[in-house]
């Protein structure tokens, strides 16, 4: 039976999208799971996968087109099947956008197979169409940065150019931008990175697509929504030792970072909280019944929220895992839409920063809450009457007050710190 290929949506305000490039042409088998095409939003890249196999039977909405969500964009089925009545419902889905059927694979010339072109400087792999084999985050990169992709050689699966292949090629005082979700070990701060002197030139740049989002949304949360703050310091020592035992028992991995034991806890306390794991919208507090965390991750670009399901039930361990493997697959346009999307609360850590003591976010609409993470530090703390050396960290709310109250949001904080400071509750 013949599946539609449609426009997905990834976030709640996103309305449209981009077909950015077909993975796939007309007459290749596709099997589930498979990329098919590489969708552009206003946030990210994403490949689309397909939902069963079959044959790409037909392309409705060329590369460059922009359509609702929703929209039919392809249709996926037996090399021999009457797609007549698919087709006719096709013709009323993408009605505003140009409709073309691409000629079967049969005709395409036989150059048209990925072939290895030498230039002056490194093997490039171009594809038939011409294009340079890349990945979306890679030639991102390149653009923003001025690197020319024909002299960069590619390590990725086929001789594609990834991340680490544009980093490679800049200059040495480019430092990349880490990921929050996948922290290094914090046991001590990093020295802060000197760059040496710099050329300033005034100039004013288009921003990017993702960077007008974060805008837009973001100033409409501090407009609309009435924020208030509360910070709590946390005492980091018992969690640490405890995230040193366990990530000696774990391949690479499996390796814990502080900001996935943040996660764990502000997970378990949501479930004494309800109106903090809850939305507001329409004049309706909607409070959720799964604790869905949202991790803020940086990419080149600005800045995407991953989401992780259901943290409050799943192991320290399993998070850990999660969280790593969708904020390495954002970054390289790899994520589901359904891992961009359905937070009900969100983390934000700047703790591998090093000098970051704390900082409060916005909140990210619909949400409530979200919860800013600052750098563990060593400090002189007292303890037994005595100053003893310490490691703390500090932890800030900022919170709906149309949804909750300085109260709340203090035996919210209070409850985060008991499972950080306590953090053999982490495991329960």
């Amino acid at each position: 039976m013949a599946t539609k290929v449609t426009m997905p949506q990834m976030g709640f305000d996103m309305t449209e999208g981009k077909v950015a490039r077909w993975l796939k042409k007309v007459g290749d088998p596709v099997k589930h799971g498979e990329a098919v095409v590489e969708i552009e939003t206003d946030k990210v890249n994403i490949e689309s996968e397909a939902l069963t196999d079959g044959v790409l039977r037909e392309i409705l909405v060329t590369e460059g087109a922009t359509v609702p969500v929703g929209s039919l964009i392809g249709i996926i089925g037996a090399p021999d099947e009457d797609l007549s009545a698919i087709k006719a419902e096709a013709g009323v889905a993408v009605a505003a956008a140009p409709a073309t059927t691409v000629a079967p694979a049969t005709t395409v010339a036989p150059q048209a197979a990925a072939t290895t072109v030498a230039t002056s400087t490194a093997p490039v792999v171009v594809e038939g169409n011409g294009r340079i084999k890349a990945s979306p985050l890679a030639k991102r990169m390149a653009q923003e940065k001025g690197v020319d992709l024909k002299h960069i050689a590619g390590s990725g699966p086929g001789g594609r150019i990834v991340k680490r292949d544009v980093d490679a090629a800049l200059p040495m005082v480019i430092v990349p931008i880490i990921t929050p979700s996948v922290a290094a070990p914090i046991a001590a701060a990093p020295a802060p990175t000197v760059l040496g002197p710099s050329i300033l030139k005034e100039e004013s740049i288009t921003p990017t697509k993702l960077r007008q989002t974060i805008a837009r949304r973001m100033t409409a949360s501090k407009q609309t929504v009435p924020h208030f703050y509360v910070t709590v310091e946390v005492d980091m020592a018992e969690a640490l030792a405890l995230r040193s035992k366990l990530n000696a028992l774990v391949d690479e991995a499996g390796k814990i970072s502080v900001n996935d034991m943040v996660i764990k806890a502000a997970s378990l306390a949501l479930t004494h909280f309800p109106s903090i794991n809850a939305s507001y919208a329409d004049k309706v507090i909607v409070r959720h019944g799964a604790v869905n965390m949202g991790v803020a991750v940086a990419l080149e670009q600005g800045l995407i929220t991953v989401v992780v399901n259901d943290t409050d039930r799943k192991p320290l361990s399993q998070i850990a895992r999660e969280a790593r493997d969708i904020a390495t697959r954002a970054k390289n346009g790899k994520a589901r839409p359904e891992e961009l999307q359905g937070s009900t609360f969100t983390i934000s850590n700047l703790g591998m920063f090093g000098e970051v003591d704390s900082f409060v976010a916005i909140i990210n609409p619909p949400e409530a809450a979200i919860l800013a993470v600052g750098t563990v530090r060593d400090v002189p703390v007292v303890k037994a009457g005595q100053v003893v050396p310490g490691k703390t960290m500090k932890a800030t709310i900022s919170a709906d007050h149309r949804v909750t109250d300085g109260a709340e949001a203090a035996k919210f904080m209070a409850e985060v710190k008991k499972y950080l400071e306590e953090p053999l509750r982490l495991l329960v």
